[in-house]
């Protein structure tokens, strides 16, 4: 099973900057992860790779081509976003608070601590050490905390933490490096009496050059300065005549003296050296919001000349320059807001509230939202397919029900009805019911047509519900409880409670129908599983005992097996007809891996996690899924009991539990080194740290943990396709496909698409490429010109190699060659592979491609017809010529 990760639901914005890229795409760190969002597409990816540590800082390319990702440890990866690939790695000395690509994307500016570094950007160079250092500015006092361009990429502004911003020099010479000359001395704007948060380069429009700056500071302060040039007021030393002729122009790098090349006074020279020519004024000073409210993220759109700041109540506000005119001035929370920046037109604003974990776009002009989406705050605890896997529901500690699209990564609905943290989720066969049970004691029913909870399920006294399940036919729910040990079924009609089932000495965390009958499967704490059946009323109908304690119940798809897993990290399989005890995994090894901090022991020898809290099985039931209490989830062939794969679901080192071995130096008197609070820095200044509380419960015999959120699986789902699968862990909801999401076209990048290049593919016997060259040049002769040029035999390879974007332009060819095209047979088996190999992307991505595949229904509708006809015809006919030559 070649299941790959295919995308992260459900995980907040826990901090760091957001980039917007290509005016489209939203880039925002998601703990050690990278979230792309669409925002015209309304969809949401993660790329493919982690860091070791949680991302803060990112920085992309002017072009978008590459990415920047800084993580806590100051590691660094260099990005391909189009390639969705790493392409370099590098580790700084000091912790990385701002980074910055120049405007021509040559060189990066890096705040590392109290230095200023200035590195060559690799691109797509093939080096042994890419990155090249050219110039390190030592100048600061303190931490740098903001850096941004000249627009010519020679002057650079980096604000500190010493209340000052510095204006460096980086004049490049002849041959494209950068000047070595060190003793220029940076200009100093001083006069700030707070962290300074920003500071960015105004221009003139007509001129295009730099003659303005502005600074702001934590405490809301923004100094406009403004540049006078004095070179204009040099006396000439001859008038200028047009017949002049040209001189050389001598340099004297000593006394820095020039002769004048010619007697014109060039324009585009003006400001040159901002350094030594001219005189730096402040022109205006204000204050954009009096204490105790905080500036903590600005951005200044250079075209527009206009900033937007975000303050620490929640309010941003959006300021026309040079003249400080208030545009807008709102609240979007009541916490700090993080980021907040401008995309390359000025007109959407992107705001981040870690302590929320929200993102925001706003249309600043229109006033309205353009993106609004928020993950759970807390730890996911259960989540649900739909029956056709296109949905996919969360229930989390933040006592949230979201609903997400699994194709597009989009939560369209969010029920926050629930008092407490959800525990279960079941979606109803009909796809539009969805149940969910929680911790506040009520078992609700949500309509996913008119979005609202059209049903509520109470017990006379209040209890606490931690497994939920309904029978085939959705009439009967049951609800297994944490406290009373208990499992209450109720009427879906009415909502009435019709029974209450008895017998279970602990809590009954795992209940199940059977998919065939109408058994009802439990499990509890108190070492049984037990069967029931419900519509009888009977009771308890078998028991099946065990040594430990049972966490997890589950039925094979076709209800001839049972799986349950245990606390010594057992997982039995029952024979649930005849009650016997089929065979038995043992996958204390499998999951076995990760020391907590708070370990006396190493990992090998404890014992503490070493269980599978939640089990899946595939759907044609050959397979098996098992997570618990560690960063590996377990894939076992049931036939065989044998381990087929271990997947790791993190190795972000921000978590607890990732490393097997702990490095004795962070051992000390006092405890572990990392659960010690010795961090003086101002929680304004950088990404909060967030602490989660304990809302829920920890199994048996567990130690809880106050420290670092710790690693672990607390639900798994295969999707009713079986083409994919989900698993609930600590970073959020990971979800694996066997479909490729993404097909890399290596003719995006370096070859020329012209009719040419096809004819040459064609000649070259090459049919695969060049169909995708005809479909990314879009010209309909050459499109239908490639497909038939395709052999028969061929047909199956070349579907195979069409990436999923082009399909819908294929398929209104397939519409359009059925109408007129002679080769009834050839076109039909392109339709045939074509959805055996993309079908499950094509119902996946159906309200997408419903047009074209409707015009193709009718072409083949129309054609049906039409053959029918005609053979009737001629079976009519050929009737008729067989009775004449019969007869004598």
């Amino acid at each position: 099973m070649n299941y790959r990760f295919q995308n992260l639901l459900g995980a907040p914005y826990r901090g760091g900057n957001a980039v917007v890229v290509n005016n489209t795409l939203l880039i925002s760190p998601v703990g050690n992860r990278i979230s792309v969002t669409d925002l015209v597409k309304s969809e949401t990816l993660t790329l493919p790779f982690q860091s070791s540590s949680n991302i803060s800082r990112i920085a992309a390319s002017p072009d978008g081509v590459f990415l920047l990702a800084v993580d806590d440890n100051s590691r660094c990866l260099f990005i391909n976003l189009r390639r969705r690939a790493v392409l370099h790695r590098i580790t700084f000395k000091k912790p990385v608070a701002c980074m910055k690509f120049s405007p021509d994307g040559s060189l990066i500016a890096v705040g590392a601590g109290k230095l200023v570094q200035i590195w060559r950007s690799p691109g797509f160079r093939k080096e042994f050490f890419p990155f090249e250092l050219v110039r390190t500015f030592a100048n600061c006092n303190d931490k740098v905390t903001s850096l941004d361009w000249s627009p010519d990429s020679e002057y650079l502004l980096a604000g500190s933490k010493d209340l000052t911003v510095r204006l460096f020099c980086l004049k490049k010479t002849q041959t494209g490096g950068l000047n070595s000359n060190s003793n220029s001395k940076p200009f100093m704007f001083l006069g700030h009496r707070d962290v300074i948060v920003g500071a960015f380069f105004g221009v003139e429009k007509k001129t295009k050059q730099v003659s303005r700056v502005y600074t702001l500071s934590r405490d809301g302060a923004i100094f406009g300065w403004s540049y006078n040039d004095e070179t204009l007021d040099e006396e000439l030393d001859e008038p200028q005549s047009p017949g002049t002729p040209e001189q050389n122009m001598e340099v004297d790098e000593d006394s820095n003296v020039k002769k004048r090349k010619n007697l014109d006074v060039n324009v585009e020279e003006k400001g040159s050296s901002l350094l030594h020519k001219g005189k730096w004024e402040l022109s205006k000073k204000d204050y954009f919001m009096q204490a105790p409210a905080k500036l903590t993220s600005c951005d200044y759109h250079r075209g527009l000349e206009i900033v937007v700041v975000g303050f620490s109540n929640g309010v941003f506000g959006l300021y026309q320059m040079p003249d400080f005119v208030c545009i807008h001035l709102l609240s979007i929370s009541r916490e700090k807001i993080t980021t907040a920046t401008f995309n390359e037109l000025g007109n959407w604003l992107t705001f981040g509230c870690a302590k929320l974990g929200q993102l925001l776009v706003w249309e600043w002009k229109s006033e309205s939202y353009i993106l609004k989406q928020q993950g759970h705050y807390f730890d996911v605890n259960t989540i649900a397919y739909s029956p056709d896997s296109q949905l996919l529901a969360t229930g989390a500690d933040d006592n949230k029900i979201k609903v997400w699209t699994v194709s597009s990564g989009f939560c369209f609905v969010t029920f926050s009805e629930h008092t407490n943290a959800v525990t279960a989720l079941h979606f109803m066969a009909s796809n539009h019911c969805l149940l969910s049970a929680s911790l506040d004691g009520t078992v609700r029913a949500w309509d996913l047509f008119r979005y609202r909870n059209f049903r509520t399920f109470t017990t006379p006294t209040s209890r606490q519900f931690v497994s939920l399940a309904a029978d085939q036919s959705g009439e009967v729910i049951c609800a297994g409880t944490l406290d009373s040990f208990e499992i209450f079924v109720w009427s879906m009609k009415t909502g009435r409670l019709l029974d209450v089932l008895s017998g279970h000495e602990g809590p009954v965390h795992g209940l199940m129908f059977s998919p065939t009958s109408a058994i009802l499967a439990s499990s509890s704490w108190d070492r049984t599983v037990r069967l029931w059946d419900v519509f009888d009323g009977k009771g308890s109908v078998e028991t099946f005992p065990h040594t430990h304690d049972v966490l997890t119940v589950v039925y094979r798809p076709d209800g001839k097996q049972l799986a349950c897993s245990t606390l010594d990290g057992q997982i039995h399989f029952w024979d649930p007809i005849d009650g016997l005890l089929m065979y038995t995994i043992e996958g204390r090894r499998d999951i076995a891996g990760g020391r907590l901090m708070t370990d006396r022991r190493t990992s090998a020898n404890s014992t503490a996690g070493k269980c599978f809290t939640t089990l899946s099985y595939s759907a044609d039931g050959n397979y098996i899924l098992a997570g618990g209490s560690s960063r590996y989830i377990c894939m076992y062939d049931v036939a065989d009991q044998v381990l087929l794969r271990r997947f790791q679901i993190t190795l972000n080192l921000s978590l607890d539990g990732v490393l097997d071995v702990l490095n004795s130096k962070n051992m000390t008197d006092a405890g572990p080194l990392n659960l010690i609070d010795d961090d003086n820095s101002d929680v304004d200044d950088g990404v909060d740290k967030q602490t989660r509380v304990k809302s829920t419960y920890d199994l048996p015999g567990s130690m809880p943990n106050r420290g670092r959120p710790i690693v672990r699986t607390k639900c798994l789902r295969i999707a009713p396709t079986g083409r994919s699968w989900a698993a609930a862990t600590t970073e959020g909801v990971l979800v694996y496909s066997m479909d490729d999401n993404f097909i890399f076209d290596p003719t995006d990048l370096d070859i020329d698409v012209t009719p040419e290049a096809i004819e040459a593919a064609l000649g070259e016997d090459q049919p695969s490429r060049a169909l995708i060259l005809s479909l990314r040049l879009n010209e309909d002769n050459l499109i239908k010109k490639c497909i038939v040029s395709v052999a028969p035999v061929d047909i199956k390879a070349v579907v195979a190699s069409i990436p999923f974007k082009y399909l819908n332009r294929l398929i209104q060819t397939f519409a359009e060659l059925l109408e007129n095209c002679p080769h009834l047979e050839f076109i039909l088996r392109w339709c045939q592979e074509l959805s055996k190999f993309h079908g499950h992307s094509i119902q996946q991505n159906s309200r997408n491609l419903l047009p074209s595949l409707k015009s193709l229904q009718k072409a083949i509708t129309r054609l049906h017809q039409d053959l029918g006809d005609t053979c009737s015809s001629n079976e009519y006919m050929l009737r008729y010529l067989c009775s004449t030559t019969s007869k004598p």
